[in-house]
């Protein structure tokens, strides 16, 4: 039976921005920040408030943010 190997989500990211670097073809990106966290943020929220059977309270508490910040960032990414 073989042992599956999990990678770390740093080297994940680390390759997927080499990759996106090595696909501009030298074009110019702006906003590289904001590109990059609606990318991940919106998937790592629909994930955890799946986990959390869309309990607001549990989400929040999970993510060590307050109810209402995560409100706004599920409204952000219209997961509310």
């Amino acid at each position: 039976m073989s042992q599956q190997q999990s990678v770390p989500l740093s080297e994940c990211t680390s390759s997927a921005m080499k990759n996106y670097f090595n696909s501009l073809d030298g074009h110019q990106v702006t906003d590289l920040y904001e590109l990059v966290m609606s990318e991940v943020e919106r998937p790592f929220l629909e994930t955890v408030m799946e986990y959390v059977g869309n309990n607001q309270t549990k989400a929040a508490f999970m993510l060590g943010i307050s109810r209402s910040t995560l409100r706004k960032k599920l409204f952000k990414y219209d997961l509310d």
